[in-house]
């Protein structure tokens, strides 16, 4: 234990006292804040050039609405009122009689408009819109390089619509007042449960439900989780390998075991693991209880957070380890470095279903499966659903015991491969050393 103890000081020192690591450690969160300034200033630098259209009337009902809207509009709601600067594009409108003979070559030719820059868009009106039928579909379909997003769709989308509500109402003799009461809508207000203050027993209302912290927490967690691991484990499939061919291994195993060797090193990655999480979790702590959203901080989380971490770490660090202890050179390590993380990277392809239905049967499962768990349980704890705590109990046995056998693994395989040079890193030559008496 004590050379244990010795090789994880040594590793531990050498990382956290390099520059590389200092400059990590403040670059990630400049590097998230950067992300959202950047958010900030796209959403103030708008692009106010003017957007030409091209609307298709088949059913000749619009023409009058949309040009008073669009005009409204570009007199009204494009400019900032105390300075009068332009801070938004106005909409400019051109209407084309369709072509009824070859509406492909129409739609050719203002296609080519629009590629060419000279038109921003081009709409067609279904001849039904108003009263579809079999013969006289209803449709509204908006032509465009990029309509992800896009102002204009839906600015056009809503003024059709309530255009179209208007002439239905008209046609039943409602009156105005009528015809406001039947478009009113009224939004749907998010809240949390009444709960029982654990403190005094009295019940406490609910709130509002902040859906930013719905989705942040379970997204930041798991990321800064990812983000740890690969700061703390993926480095030791190249440091391993660098030092079996520098010979360093040889001389290191002449006073301590194979299995002190990589437990060292392991070990090593937990604690700049630890000591990174600890840094940022005390720091964004401090920050939100400073700006007053200390009921954004998941205490009940985070205990849950730094076990998992490093049962994950130490899972996927000797895992790391030992697969650096088989590879000759840069190529291996390369061709390994997808396939060992692959495992870290599912559940971030998932995460937003995991976000909207934590309690689903896949959310579930997945989450008591390892190497999944970690990821997939910190992530559906951080969400405001409850989640039975026989799961993360389960799941953090599960991970225990999965991590002594990747642990026991990766011994085999070190101690046989660090001393071997030259044999390709195969599935089959894994399993020999793992297995192998």
């Amino acid at each position: 234990m004590h050379k244990i103890l010795t090789l994880f000081k040594r590793e531990y020192r050498a990382a956290v006292r390099t520059k590389g690591f200092i400059i990590s450690l403040v670059m990630v969160p400049l590097m998230m804040a950067g992300g959202f300034v950047a958010v900030i200033i796209m959403e103030k630098n708008v692009d106010t050039e003017d957007k030409h259209f091209v609307v298709l009337d088949h059913s000749g009902l619009l023409r009058d609405s949309l040009e008073s809207a669009a005009a409204y509009r570009n007199q009204n709601d494009i400019f900032h009122g105390p300075t009068g600067e332009k801070v938004a594009p106005a909409y400019v409108i051109e209407f084309v009689e369709p072509d009824l003979n070859n509406p492909l070559d129409q739609q050719q030719a203002l296609s080519e408009r629009v590629s060419s820059k000279e038109l921003h868009a081009f709409i067609e009106i279904g001849p039904g819109i108003l009263h579809p039928t079999e013969t006289e579909p209803a449709y509204l379909k908006y032509y465009t390089e990029h309509s992800f997003n896009d102002n204009l769709r839906y600015w056009f989308q809503d003024e059709v619509n309530n255009t179209l509500r208007s002439i239905r109402a008209g046609e039943l003799n409602l009156t105005a007042e009528q015809t406001q009461d039947m478009m009113r809508w009224v939004e749907v207000e998010g809240m949390g449960l009444v709960t029982i203050d654990k403190k005094t027993g009295e019940q406490k209302e609910a709130e509002q439900t902040n859906e930013l912290q719905t989705f942040l927490l379970p997204y930041v967690m798991p990321m800064l989780m990812f983000m740890l691991v690969m700061m703390s484990s993926m480095p030791l499939l190249s440091t391993v390998m660098e030092e079996k061919n520098e010979k360093i291994a040889e001389v290191l195993l002449g006073t301590v075991t194979p299995f002190e060797f990589m437990m060292g090193k392991v070990l090593g990655g937990i604690g700049v693991a630890l000591t990174t999480a600890g840094i940022y979790v005390l720091a964004g702590i401090f920050s939100l209880t400073y700006m007053g959203f200390e009921s954004f901080i998941p205490y009940h989380v985070l205990p849950w957070f730094f076990v998992y971490t490093i049962l994950l770490i130490t899972m996927v660090g000797s895992g790391m380890a030992a697969l650096g202890a088989t590879c000759n050179d840069n190529k291996d390590v390369q061709s390994l470095s997808f396939p060992a993380i692959l495992p870290l990277i599912i559940p971030m392809f998932i995460i937003a279903p995991l976000i909207q239905n934590p309690t689903s049967p896949l959310a579930t499962t997945m989450s008591l499966i390892p190497p999944f768990t970690p990821q997939m349980m910190v992530i559906r704890m951080a969400t405001p659903v409850t989640i039975p705590l026989w799961q993360p109990i389960v799941g953090l046995v599960g991970v225990a015991l999965f991590t002594l056998f990747s642990v026991w693994v990766g011994a085999r395989i070190f101690r046989t491969a660090i001393l071997i040079t030259g044999q390709k890193p195969t599935f089959a030559t894994l399993i020999k050393y793992a297995f192998k008496k």
